[in-house]
């Protein structure tokens, strides 16, 4: 009894945090299994709804009737602004949305301080609520017993609506068979719109009666979305039911998990959903091509396309090009004048070729003008790079260093997503592996910059070779899911393991790196610079390497035909792994680097908007170039730190700016605007004309080898 009795009102309270849950995971569900968005600006739609309410309460339940009215109101017309919004979006898969939603959370994060300011807003409830009821011997807040009870009733109206009226009919109707639906005379587009409507009113909703339970104030909006996307996982999305005991569930993990178990709870939702994303994986096949871009393009049209190229190539005056009209006598002379010219060809071509023979053998190895053009983009970079320290200040040096440190992440990122069709948010674990690990060896007095690199990798690269048979097998919006639980799973072991992190304080102070054996602390911003420049070029070299080796092809082919290659007797599955670690050690590495021109290391260094901003450089260069993923970095950080200095406090508006114009504007990146408009899909449509597109998926034989 005494045990009940200590914990009765944390129990209670898990009802009620559960149920804010549900009423806005149910709005996030309903998006996503009905209208095929995913929203990572639902948490921004509760915000919303949260700040009006919160500045129209007065006391009264008049003051409360209005904000519920006009927070409603406010989320559902952004929740229909949304659907307008993502409509460009519809044939370029989730990958897409999530990179529009997250810039729309950042520039309606801003634009909700600017509003209201960045303090947390008081909430006043009507007297009546404001006071404290007997539960079993226990004085609990009237208010949150009345809004247990107004979600269970707007958990079974809900219901209702879904499984017993014609609307509801219309809405599953929409997000099974849209053809069918359009028959019958409804317009699929305006249930569409009606859908996201009706998830953002959810959310505004719960933003305005949830206020007096999380207020609102900043990382809120972020806190109920990662909260609501763990619910959706877990209750599926066949069943607002299911959702409702799921969200209850995560609900007492968040508050009597807390008061029984402190040192484990922090863990348990993100492994539980991680664990049950990857049974659900386990039970379902492969598809053929998972790739972002789709499958590949149609075998006649590439055989169609191969001939075009071919007649294009020959020269003009071949066999053939003379009329059938001709004589044999001018036919002979043609011959014979062909002969001639053959002969004094020969001729002419003979010194050459003799000039050739007597030539080192090494000469006839180097590259070709179409290797020299490949290259030149590559080296002109370089040459920018190199000369920075003569033209920008200590500031701008170290910002370049960090961008750097970005770009291999994002390098990382491309490798899993552009090569192995692997989505990823959670590519920040390895770069926190890796960031650690180099602090805590310096701390330790191993500051020799080559240890840190090697020893940050190794460990990165066994971290991400233990989850690597988590994510490997799923695709799509699964991976991503898979990989965001995993990233903040890792973000609450930063936060716990305060002895080896730093907690939420970080690390600083640990000795500067030095570049060499017997070499000086690197303490100037154009030394940390230098060793930065140095470290990524031979990183991105290898990198380059292996994806233009056989290994980077039959990667690629593993993307674009996954089928075939099983088929052919390919171990698809180790080579995905492989990748995985090599990505995994890659971003280890980018991690080291980060730590080391920094010189600290705090917990938002490797957090999820640090794999946002990845995932975003990534898109930005096009998810096959492995030097625009660095452009892509470079952007993002002298837009976050150095455009933005000159606006303070607006800098997630500019990066929300960013990731909108990039989505619209850049469907294909940067690599897209040198690929021309040819028709073909897969890797090398539309990647850059450098050396860092990735090749042609190998053609797979019986014998499972790559064709020479």
């Amino acid at each position: 009894m005494d045990l009940l009795d200590a914990h009765l009102i944390p129990a209670v309270d898990g009802v009620a945090f559960g149920l804010l849950l549900f009423v806005v995971a149910a709005g996030l569900s309903l998006a996503f299994g009905t209208a095929g968005v995913l929203n990572l600006s639902h948490g921004t739609l509760y915000a919303i709804g949260a700040y009006t309410g919160a500045e129209l309460s007065d006391g009264t339940w008049g003051g409360l009737a209005l904000g519920l009215a006009a927070g409603t109101a406010a989320a559902c017309l952004a929740g229909a602004g949304l659907s307008a919004a993502t409509a460009p979006l519809a044939r370029r898969g989730h990958l897409a949305q999530a990179l529009l939603t997250f810039g729309l959370a950042l520039i309606g994060g801003d634009l909700l301080i600017q509003l209201f300011g960045a303090d947390e807003l008081p909430v006043r409830v009507p007297e009546a609520l404001d006071s404290s009821v007997m539960l079993l011997g226990h004085r609990y807040p009237a208010y949150r017993l009345c809004f247990i009870v107004m979600a269970v009733l707007l958990a079974a109206f809900g219901t209702w609506v879904l499984t017993r009226t014609r609307m509801g009919a219309a809405v599953r109707a929409a997000a099974d068979d849209p053809q069918m639906l359009a028959a019958t005379g409804r317009d699929p587009r305006a249930v569409h719109t009606g859908v996201l409507a009706a998830a953002g009113a959810l959310a505004g909703a719960a933003g305005v009666l949830g206020a007096p339970i999380i207020g609102p104030g900043p990382g809120t909006s972020e806190n109920v979305l990662m909260l609501s996307l763990v619910v959706v996982v877990l209750g599926g999305l066949r069943s607002l039911w299911a959702t409702f005991f799921a969200a209850i569930a995560v609900g007492e993990v968040q508050t009597l998990g807390v008061s029984l178990a402190p040192d484990l709870a922090p863990y348990l939702l993100f492994a539980a959903m991680a664990g049950v994303l990857v049974l659900r994986s386990r039970f379902a096949e492969p598809t053929a091509g998972h790739g972002p871009e789709g499958p590949g393009p149609d075998p006649v049209a590439r055989l169609r396309s191969h001939l075009a190229g071919r007649l294009r190539r020959r020269p003009h005056g071949t066999p053939g090009s003379a009329g059938a009209a001709e004589t044999s006598g001018t036919a002979g002379a043609s011959g014979a004048g062909r002969a001639a010219g053959a002969a004094g060809t020969g001729r002419a071509d003979a010194a050459p070729r003799e000039h050739a023979r007597r030539l080192p053998a090494w000469i006839g190895r180097l590259p070709g003008g179409a290797a020299w053009r490949q290259a030149a983009p590559l080296l002109v970079l370089l040459v920018v790079l190199i000369s920075l320290p003569t033209v920008l200040d200590a500031y701008s040096i170290s910002l370049a260093g960090s961008a750097l440190a970005l770009g291999l992440l994002a390098v990382s990122v491309t490798i899993l997503t552009g090569y192995a069709g692997l989505p990823t948010l959670g590519q920040t674990a390895p770069f926190a592996v890796g960031a650690y690990a180099t602090a805590n060896l310096a701390d330790a007095g191993w500051t020799v910059g080559p240890v840190q690199l090697v020893l940050s990798a190794l460990a990165a690269a066994v971290f991400a070779a233990v989850v690597g048979p988590a994510v490997i097998r799923a695709r799509g919006t699964t991976v991503l899911m898979i990989t965001l639980a995993i990233g903040e799973l890792t973000g609450a072991v930063v936060n716990q393991l305060k002895s080896v992190t730093g907690g939420a304080d970080g690390l600083v102070g640990f000795p500067a790196t030095r570049a060499l054996w017997g070499g000086e602390e690197m303490l100037e911003e154009s030394q940390l610079y230098n060793y930065a420049l140095v470290v990524a070029v031979v990183a991105v070299s290898l990198t380059l390497l292996v994806l233009r080796s056989p290994a980077g092809k039959l990667l690629t082919g593993t993307r674009g035909a996954e089928a075939r290659m099983r088929a052919s007797g390919h171990p698809v599955g180790r080579y995905l792994l492989v990748a995985h670690i090599c990505a995994g050690a890659l971003a280890g590495v980018g991690g080291s680097l980060m730590v080391t021109v920094q010189q600290y290391l705090a917990p938002a260094d490797v957090g999820f908007e640090i794999a946002a901003f990845a995932l975003l450089a990534v898109v930005i260069g096009g998810t096959t170039s492995v030097i625009g993923a660095l452009l892509g970095a470079g952007l993002i950080v002298a837009t976050r730190d150095w455009v933005a200095g000159s606006w303070p406090g607006h800098g997630p508006l500019l990066l929300g700016v960013l990731f909108v114009a990039t989505v619209y504007l850049l469907p294909r990146g940067l690599a897209g605007l040198r690929g021309g408009s040819g028709g073909g899909s897969g890797p090398s449509s539309g990647a850059p004309v450098t050396g860092d597109q990735p090749p042609s998926a190998p053609a797979p034989n019986p014998a499972g080898k790559v064709s020479s």
